[in-house]
């Protein structure tokens, strides 16, 4: 895979122990987004939701992404209301992923359909750049620089 190395493990969701950690994301389409997803990053689709509201999840190397619509309040939420970004320049948080060569990943996930907001920058301790995907999110994808200790 043009020297990118994805290890697909089987981790568990829920964790049998301890705990595991997924990030939800708010979409407008499950289906596209899990197809975007599965893609770029060589998810592996594991549910794709259904009408009555259960939610995609995808697996992307040791992590989970739950991706569903939006909707008003629940129960367990009464003053919370899900709905995807209103305006994608504007941010609170985004997904990071690090890379061990961000420059053959920048080549691999532009072919596979992955718009960037521009090429790899240097950055502090790393080189890094981000992606949109379908409904606005940014995903960081930074390498570190060799020899760089943070903190």
């Amino acid at each position: 895979m043009n020297g990118i190395q994805v290890e697909q493990k089987s981790y568990q969701m829920p964790p049998l122990e301890g705990i595991s950690v997924a990030h939800f994301l708010t979409v407008a389409d499950i289906e596209r987004s899990a197809r975007f997803y599965e893609t770029v990053f060589g998810g592996r689709i594991l549910s794709r939701g259904d009408s009555s509201g259960a939610p995609g999840y995808i697996q992307i190397a040791n992590t989970w992404l739950i991706v569903n619509v939006g909707g008003g309040p629940t129960p367990d939420k009464p003053s919370v209301t899900l709905s995807v970004p209103a305006d994608p320049d504007s941010v609170s948080s985004f997904m990071n992923i690090r890379v061990a060569d961000i420059h053959a990943c920048y080549e691999l996930w532009r072919k596979r359909g992955a718009e960037f907001i521009t090429e790899p920058k240097d950055k502090y301790g790393e080189t890094r750049c981000y992606i949109r995907d379908p409904d606005g999110y940014i995903i960081e994808v930074g390498q570190s620089k060799p020899d760089f200790t943070y903190g």
